[in-house]
C-alpha cells in the first residue's frame, strides 16, 4: 500500500464512564485466588494494567459510536452529506445482522449514497477500515470516509469471572488473564483525500500487512452452548504463545513496512501500538529497536480496548502533544489470527 492523496482529517473518541480497577475485579476473583494462593495485585503485576473503563448496563454500541463519530465531524469541515463511506469495525456488535455500521449511519444521519457496512479481523478491524477508505480515496472514487468502532468489555469478563469462581483451576486462569485487561471505549477515523482543510495534515503515505493464519486458534472469542437451549460467550487466550508468535510476525511486518515506506527506524519519530499491556509493549519495543520515549501508552488505565485502542491512544497522544506536526509516526496493528498490519502516517 502506498498513497499519495489520503489524510486523517480528524479522530474522535468517547471514553467509557464507569472506571474499573484491577483491584476490584480480584476482590471479586478472591475465592479463586484463595483456592490457588493467587497473592493479590497479580494482575496489575503481570499486565500493568491499574484500571480500564466500562459503559453502563444496557447502553448500545452503535450509542457509544455515533458520539465519537460526532466529534469527529465537529473537529473538520466534512458534512455528513460529504461521507461517501461509513464502516463500523469492531470486535463487538449489535447482531449478526443488520451490520452494526446501519445503526451508527442512521444515528448519525449519514446520506443515503454512501457505502454502509461491517469489517471484522479483530484488533485490527478499525485499521482494516482505513485501508479500505484510503484504496477508494486513492482511486478517486471518494473524497471522504468515516471508521467507526465501540467496544464493550463488560459482559464477557462478568462472563469470565463467574466461570471462574465455578470451575477454576490455575490453567483456566492463564488462559482467562487477558480477557480480564479489557476496557471498553469508542473511536472514529475520518479520512479525506485532503481538499476539506486549510491545511492539509496527518497524511498516510502507505502501510504493510502480514499474516500467521496457522495460529488463528490462540486467542478466540464467541458463543459456546451450554445445554441444547442455552448459550453463553466465551474467550480464552494462550498468552505466551500469542506473544511468542505475534511478536515474530510484528519482527517480519516490520521489516517489510520499513521497506515498503522507504524509512529506516532511526527515521521513526513516534509510534502507536495496539494496547495489550506491559510484557506485549516491552516485548515489541526490544524487537523491533524502538525507544521506549517514542512510543505512548494508554493501557495502565484505559485497558485493552481491541479495534478501539491504537486510534483512541494517537487521539490522545495528539491531544497531549506527544503527536508533533512533522513527525513520522508508525501505526503498528496486531491482532489475533494472526495478523499484522502498519501503517505510515506524516504527521
Amino acid at each position: 500500500m502506498k498513497y499519495s492523496r489520503v489524510y486523517i482529517d480528524a479522530i474522535g473518541y468517547e471514553l467509557a464512564p464507569v472506571v474499573v480497577t484491577s483491584t476490584e475485579l480480584e476482590d471479586r476473583l478472591k475465592p479463586l485466588y484463595q483456592a490457588l494462593r493467587i497473592p493479590q495485585g497479580q494482575l496489575e503485576a503481570l499486565t500493568g494494567i491499574v484500571e480500564r473503563r466500562w459503559w453502563d448496563v444496557g447502553q448500545a454500541l452503535s450509542e457509544g459510536a455515533v458520539a465519537a463519530a460526532r466529534k469527529a465531524l465537529a473537529a473538520s469541515a466534512v458534512r455528513l452529506e460529504d461521507v461517501d463511506v461509513l464502516i463500523y469495525a469492531g470486535v463487538c456488535r449489535e447482531q449478526f445482522e443488520p451490520a452494526t455500521a446501519c445503526h451508527v449511519a442512521a444515528g448519525l444521519g449519514i446520506g443515503e449514497q454512501a457505502s454502509v457496512y461491517d469489517v471484522s479481523n479483530a484488533c485490527l478491524g478499525v485499521l482494516n477500515g482505513m485501508v479500505d477508505i484510503a484504496n477508494r480515496i486513492e482511486l478517486g472514487q471518494i473524497r471522504a470516509g468515516l471508521v467507526v468502532s465501540c467496544e464493550t468489555a463488560r459482559e464477557i469478563i462478568d462472563t469470565v469471572i463467574d466461570k471462574l469462581l465455578r470451575e477454576g483451576d490455575m490453567e483456566l486462569f492463564k488462559n482467562s488473564l487477558a480477557t480480564l485487561t479489557g476496557g471498553s471505549g469508542a473511536a472514529a477515523v475520518l479520512l479525506t483525500d485532503g481538499t476539506f482543510a486549510a491545511e492539509r495534515r496527518r497524511r498516510l503515505l502507505g502501510g504493510v500487512a502480514q499474516s500467521a493464519p496457522q495460529f488463528y486458534g490462540l486467542c478466540r472469542w464467541g458463543i459456546e452452548t451450554i445445554i441444547p437451549s442455552s448459550v453463553r460467550q466465551f474467550m480464552t487466550t494462550d498468552s505466551v504463545s500469542v506473544l511468542k508468535h505475534g511478536v515474530t510476525l510484528g519482527l517480519r511486518t516490520w521489516s517489510a513496512f520499513l521497506t515498503r515506506i522507504g524509512w529506516v527506524k532511526e527515521q521513526m519519530d513516534k509510534v502507536i501500538c495496539h494496547q495489550v499491556g506491559l510484557g506485549h509493549r516491552d516485548m515489541i519495543l526490544k524487537t523491533l529497536g524502538i525507544p521506549e520515549e517514542k512510543d505512548f501508552s494508554t493501557y495502565e488505565y484505559l485497558g485493552n480496548m481491541g479495534t478501539v485502542s491504537l486510534p483512541l491512544t494517537a487521539a490522545l497522544a495528539e491531544e497531549r502533544e506527544f503527536l508533533l506536526p512533522g513527525d513520522r509516526v508508525g501505526f503498528l496493528g496486531i491482532g489475533s489470527g494472526l495478523n499484522c498490519l502498519m501503517l505510515g502516517i506524516e504527521w
